[in-house]
């Protein structure tokens, strides 16, 4: 198996030459599951990541992972899960295919995000085929890892830009001993002042949502710590919580059934709600708002309490031209200084 993985190491980083060489440029793909995600473009060639998969080291003791980056997300997790571990970051698989690369590519985090960290913030180190089909490795598969700069986490986010992942090792955490959901009918304005509230609270919060008037908080810790956040939270305890916070990591919820464009915006947690016209549901302690609307996208980004956040077309049956939000002028300015394009690969 581990030889086969080489030869198919060494077919990816051919084509990656051959691409140099013939001046293609090619779409990187594994399980495909994020393909309304990004730009709409058209390569020459596609670089398949499927093939390239399985765990190459787990050491539950020393809580770190270690795998390919075709390898689907389902099966980290189950093995994970095995032993009580988990992903603190809390991935969203949108499919049975959904791979560890295109998780960490594109940055990926659930509702555990706000209170746990990103996706980035668990990676300890990477191999990667950059753009002159030289495989190079950062980081490490130890915890306290601080030698150089972080190449690593400047990977993890970058859609497949910067180089092409081909292993990744993670830190990954227990699974909490006791978690419960609670909910209550209140206001958006109420609600996002309570989130703030809380948030500078020493209580076992791990995800929160808001949609239709009612605010959803889930509590993860100890049988104590819970107790006695409930007490100070106040709400009935939500049945089927598992399934419902699910439905909000994979996007199965209704709320995410529908043709309009849905718009991914983030902002500081205290910002009041958007006058912006649609249909809203929040996370993150109100930092990420999911918005369906069909808005353009002019009415969308220049709306004044935008400002300091920004606004993602994350899913759209229409054009996908200009989906992400354009940098503020100063690193616009300082990015134009840098090379425009790495040879080989294909900008999102």
């Amino acid at each position: 198996m581990h030889s086969t993985q080489n030869d198919l190491s060494k077919q990816i980083q051919d084509t990656v030459l051959q691409a140099i060489n013939t001046n293609k440029t090619f779409t990187i793909k594994a399980g495909g599951s994020k393909d309304f995600y990004g730009r709409n473009v058209t390569a020459d060639k596609l670089l398949s990541l499927a093939e390239h998969q399985g765990i190459i080291s787990y050491e539950p003791t020393e809580l770190v992972i270690k795998a390919r980056s075709g390898t689907p997300l389902k099966i980290l997790q189950q093995v994970l899960a095995e032993n009580r571990q988990m992903l603190a970051f809390e991935p969203p698989a949108y499919h049975e295919k959904t791979t560890l690369g295109g998780t960490l590519a594109g940055n990926f985090s659930g509702p555990r995000r706000a209170y746990s960290g990103a996706a980035r913030d668990y990676v300890l180190g990477t191999t990667v085929l950059n753009g002159k089909a030289e495989i190079l490795s950062f980081g490490g598969e130890v915890i306290k890892n601080v030698a150089g700069y972080d190449i690593s986490r400047l990977m993890t986010g970058a859609l497949g830009t910067l180089g092409v992942i081909l292993e990744a090792s993670l830190k990954v955490v227990p699974m909490p001993e006791a978690e419960i959901t609670l909910m209550q009918q209140t206001s958006i304005d109420a609600a996002l002042l309570k989130l703030h509230q809380w948030s500078q609270l020493p209580l076992p919060i791990s995800a929160s949502c808001f949609y239709q008037d009612k605010l959803y908080i889930r509590l993860s810790g100890t049988e104590k710590a819970i107790d006695n956040a409930q007490q100070s939270i106040g709400g009935e305890i939500l049945k089927q919580a598992h399934n419902f916070w699910q439905s909000i990591t994979e996007q199965t919820h209704p709320f995410f059934h529908s043709t309009q464009a849905l718009w991914r915006i983030s902002l500081a947690s205290n910002t009041p709600a958007l006058p912006l016209e649609g249909d809203y549901l929040y996370e993150w302690g109100g930092a990420l708002r999911w918005l369906k609307s069909d808005l353009d996208l002019q009415s969308i980004r220049s709306e004044p309490n935008l400002s300091g956040g920004h606004a993602t077309l994350f899913r759209s049956l229409g054009e996908r031209n200009d989906i992400f939000h354009p940098l503020p002028t100063p690193l616009l300015n300082r990015r134009a200084m840098l090379p425009h394009e790495i040879p080989g690969l294909l900008s999102p």
